[in-house]
């Protein structure tokens, strides 16, 4: 299994042949004579690795005839049974280039070729992955644009990175459907004055003007209420006169000394307290005679 930055960068190049170039899984493998007997002199589990470097597990490897009828013509050299034993277990892809029209086989580059760019226009027709140890077949299919290329190093199996080419068609793509949105008619409005309003004098490209703000209001103390706030209020209390009634309320304050009168006084009228005066004075008179 690859290491996890390892299949980061497989997962991306493989997301970009989809989004760019129309892959789809279930993913075609076509594989060649020099990789299936790389993988069994390695005793690798082939298929299992092709769904983790291509990060799918439907994967649909592919052998053309022409790479059987060369393993078969090298049936004695050591190591060819058992690539021949795993290219059985793989779906033909048949070229075209069969014994009765073909008496030798092709070479394989021919052959891959025919397949995957049969109108010779550097275009990966029917989205075919490839994978082969042969250096200068992996060189040729790098002009090709859109193949991922597959080979065995060290028995691991890696993915190739885009190549140049498919890199500068995928940009030019990309431009080319940038600029199509732009020129496209109806696709941009022109701004009516509501949005003018609404962007508060932003700028045209789109970034926010720094306003100044106010303090955070987490931070700021909040003012205490009062004990008595949400209470009725009392009734204010009236003030009393300076010889205050009985059972009047007291005022607020400290309260003022009441000088009383004795109930004789107060029921004896004017003129009667002024006999009683002359009366009282020649009472003491006589007193003081006698005395």
């Amino acid at each position: 299994m690859p290491r996890a930055k390892r299949a980061k960068q497989y997962r991306k190049v493989m997301s970009q042949y989809c989004m760019n170039f129309g892959f789809r899984t279930p993913y075609q493998v076509l594989v060649d004579s020099s990789i299936l007997a790389d993988a069994c002199r390695f005793k690798m589990d082939f298929v299992k690795g092709l769904q983790q470097n291509l990060q799918a597990k439907d994967i649909k490897p592919l052998v053309t005839t022409c790479t059987m009828r060369k393993l078969y013509g090298s049936k004695g050299e050591p190591g060819v049974e058992d690539a021949i034993t795993l290219g059985k277990t793989f779906e033909r892809r048949r070229c075209g280039h069969t014994p009765e029209t073909h008496a030798e086989p092709l070479p394989e580059l021919e052959c891959l070729s025919s397949c995957i760019d049969p109108k010779g226009s550097g275009k990966n027709a029917f989205h075919y992955c490839l994978g082969t140890n042969d250096i200068n077949t992996r060189s040729y299919f790098r002009g090709v644009q859109g193949v991922p290329l597959l080979y065995i190093s060290r028995s691991v199996l890696i993915l190739e990175p885009m190549a140049p080419g498919s890199v500068a068609q995928r940009s030019r793509d990309e431009r080319a459907k940038l600029r199509a949105e732009i020129l496209k008619p109806g696709g941009k409005r022109k701004r009516d004055e509501d949005d003018e309003d609404d962007r508060h004098g932003e700028p045209i490209g789109g970034k926010p003007i720094k306003k100044a703000k106010g303090p955070n209001p987490l931070s700021v103390k909040k003012p205490r209420k009062k004990a008595t706030d949400g209470l009725p209020s009392k009734p204010k209390a009236k003030p009393t006169t300076m010889e205050g009634a009985e059972g009047s309320t007291p005022a607020e304050g400290p309260k003022r000394k009441r000088k009383r009168k004795s109930k004789a006084k107060a029921a004896v009228s004017p003129n009667e307290a002024a006999g009683s005066a002359e009366t009282g004075e020649s009472h003491g008179v006589e007193e003081a005679v006698e005395a």
